[in-house]
């Protein structure tokens, strides 16, 4: 089985352990995946299954997302994505589904979501770089300083520290591990943080 789903985070809470002491858990909705697709290495180069997921009115589907679901005679779903396998431990066909119970309590799991995003950001807040002094008539407060180069080469070095867009990046966490699964809610909570803000998209996958 492809022990592997998208989810929704919900956001924090805490729970207790059987111990007593409080644990800091974020909870993720894994709502059922409908597979789509099966991708095999022969024919596509490799092995993948493409599932649906999330609710979607028929009106706001896009055609090529919709033809999909209609060939295969499966109700629309709003998001479309891929989960890569080596290789395949049973045989999927469009119309399964891949829900919580693809995970158990104390399963370890990797975790990869797109961090917040936070706008357009100076090198202060970016990368923590010290403000020029404020008094003494100076007029370099919070900007960067010299950038360039001399004649040779001219240029701005790439990967120079400049104020830019910050956050909203691919980021993975490894070694989550499952505290608790809901199946009657499709919530599975997770000890510790999870990349992104509420509502943000995740891939779970186990390790």
């Amino acid at each position: 089985m492809v022990s592997a789903i998208y989810g929704k985070k919900l956001g924090c809470t805490q729970i207790f352990g059987e111990n007593g002491n409080a644990l800091y858990v974020t909870a993720i909705e894994a709502e059922k995946g409908v597979v789509i697709q099966v991708k095999n290495n022969k024919k596509d180069g490799y092995n993948a299954l493409k599932v649906g997921f999330g609710s979607i009115k028929d009106k706001k589907a896009i055609q090529p997302h919709k033809g999909e679901f209609v060939r295969n005679n499966l109700d629309l779903k709003k998001n479309l994505r891929e989960i890569r396998v080596d290789e395949f431990d049973k045989d999927y066909k469009p119309g399964d589904v891949l829900d919580v119970s693809v995970f158990k309590v104390g399963d370890k799991i990797k975790i990869t979501g797109n961090s917040r995003g936070k706008g357009f950001a100076g090198v202060i807040k970016r990368y923590g770089f010290h403000r020029g002094r404020m008094t003494h008539g100076s007029h370099s407060h919070r900007i960067p300083g010299s950038v360039g180069m001399c004649a040779t080469p001219s240029r701005i070095a790439k990967g120079k520290k400049m104020p830019g867009r910050m956050g909203h990046k691919k980021i993975t966490i490894n070694g989550s591990e499952i505290i608790d699964i809901i199946e009657d809610e499709n919530l599975i909570l997770v000890k510790g943080s999870v990349p992104g803000a509420k509502g943000s998209l995740v891939f779970l996958q186990k390790i």
